[in-house]
């Protein structure tokens, strides 16, 4: 298979597409903000053991793919 990862009796390429949206959808992610949301991202990622495999920053949301471990549910990983 291909780029697939593995856990101790599975063989899984988990990816979800999410979204996050500011409240009204306001213009918020620019500036100083919008430099550090990556490390930020990367970080909490990085803590719970997850890949951040795609992102981009717009204005007013934001957009991941994300790898996530068949043991963790997508929303345990996001909230």
């Amino acid at each position: 298979m291909r780029d697939c990862e593995s856990l101790a009796h599975t063989r899984w390429d988990c990816k979800y597409h999410v979204v996050f949206i500011p409240k009204k959808r306001r213009k918020l992610i620019y500036g100083k903000l919008r430099r550090y949301l990556g490390e930020i991202f990367h970080e909490l990622a990085k803590r719970k053991g997850v890949k951040i495999v795609e992102g981009h920053l717009m204005p007013d949301h934001i957009h991941m793919c994300i790898s996530i471990p068949p043991k963790y549910s997508v929303s345990n990983v996001v909230g």
